[in-house]
Parts: C-alpha cells; sequence; structure tokens
C-alpha cells in the first residue's frame, strides 16, 4: 500500500513516514497542498493523510481540490483544532475521516486501515447531472447558476436521485432514502413529490430530467433537455 502525507511539521511528518513504513506502507510526504494536488494527481494512492493547517491552501482547500479533480483515495484529516465547526468542515469539504492532534500512532493506523478497507469510492461533495448541482452540505441547489427553492423533503428526494443518476429507482426505495418509518409503502406521496421537484427544477428550464419509467419507478436523465 502507498499513502501520501501532508504535513508541514517536520517532526511530525518524520515520525508519521517512520511510522507508516514500520506498518509495511510506502509513505511519501509533502509539506504544502500546491504539492500534494500534484503528486495524487499523478499517483495512485490508497489514502491521504492531510494536515489543516498549511502554508498556502490550507487543507480543507486541498481536500476540496483533491475531490474536484477526481482524487478519490480516502483522506484521514489532521488538526489541532478540535471545534465541531472545524470537523464539520473537514467532512464537509470531502475527507473521510477526522483525527485531532495530539493522537497516538495506533489510533492513527487503525483509522487508516479501516479507510483503506473501504477503498476509493466516487463520492464528490457537490452533486451534478448536466447543469443541475446540489450541495449537500450547504443544502443549495442550482441549474445553470440559478438558484432553486426546495423544501426539505424535495431536497433529500432530489439528492436521493442525483446520487444514482442513470438508475431506475423504485417507489420503495425512494420512500426508504427521504422519508421515515411513518410513511406506508403504498401511499402516493413520492409521485406527489416528484410532481413538485419536476415544477421546481425541470419546467421552468425547459427540462426533463426526472423520467417515469411505467411499473417499476423513477430515473434521473443523463443528458436531458427540454
Amino acid at each position: 500500500m502507498r499513502v501520501l502525507v501532508v504535513e508541514d511539521q517536520p517532526k511530525m511528518s518524520r515520525l508519521l513516514q517512520r511510522g507508516l513504513q514500520d506498518d509495511g506502507i510506502a509513505a511519501d510526504v509533502t509539506d504544502n497542498g500546491e504539492d500534494a494536488l500534484w503528486m495524487a494527481g499523478s499517483t495512485e494512492f490508497d489514502a491521504v493523510i492531510l494536515d489543516v493547517m498549511l502554508p498556502g491552501i490550507d487543507g480543507f482547500e486541498t481536500c476540496r481540490r483533491l475531490r474536484a479533480d477526481g482524487v478519490w483515495a480516502p483522506i484521514l484529516m489532521l488538526t489541532a483544532r478540535d471545534a465541531v465547526e472545524d470537523r464539520v468542515s473537514g467532512l464537509d469539504s470531502g475527507a473521510d475521516d477526522y483525527l485531532v492532534k495530539p493522537f497516538s500512532f495506533a489510533e492513527l493506523s487503525a483509522r487508516l486501515r479501516a479507510l483503506i478497507r473501504r477503498g476509493s469510492v466516487v463520492r464528490p461533495a457537490l452533486l451534478k447531472v448536466d447543469d443541475l448541482e446540489l450541495d449537500p452540505a450547504a443544502r443549495k441547489v442550482h441549474r445553470g447558476g440559478t438558484g432553486i427553492d426546495l423544501s426539505v423533503k424535495e431536497f433529500a428526494l432530489l439528492e436521493t436521485f442525483m446520487r444514482r443518476p442513470g438508475d431506475v429507482l423504485s417507489r420503495l426505495q425512494l420512500l426508504e432514502h427521504a422519508w421515515d418509518y411513518e410513511y406506508e409503502n403504498r401511499s402516493n406521496v413520492v409521485d406527489v413529490y416528484v410532481r413538485y421537484l419536476r415544477e421546481k427544477i425541470d419546467r421552468p428550464f425547459g427540462r426533463d430530467s426526472i423520467e417515469t419509467i411505467r411499473g417499476a419507478g423513477y430515473r434521473m436523465r443523463i443528458g436531458a433537455s427540454s
């Protein structure tokens, strides 16, 4: 396995590199986000250990850019900042786990092994299908740069569609992801909210992105046109 360590404190980076090597993991080290971007873009790493406080672009921005560049290796963020909002910012920027300094190397190693077992899975922080964009953290939706106001349930339903574009989703699947157990499976609530969504994300823009698949459910089309 091969891991990229992005840490600007020389003592810490040496300790991390030595510990990983002792665990049989090859470790490449850099002290800034800019180098991390080109290194991760040119080499397929199994994971990235990323410090938040870096010179130049910080760890949050580095993480966002890695995900935007299509780097899906698991990212473990390190920081001395333990405020809840900092942990939220790290996870919302695309990180998979968060470890506050000081920490034991044994815990870091265990977290890293758990992340590597999951492998590299596409999990963008910003969902995009054609010109429709959804930001789960900011809870904002745009189509072609125009903001769209959605209710909580409309947003949840749209997020479900956008996480599986092109897939046919049954009403039961949509219920399971966007509603709780108080709704019975035979309820027509899905059909009602699909209609609400179409009125907000499609018709004003001359689009037809949510397709009805007769007898099966619904599908978010890729390349939907007027």
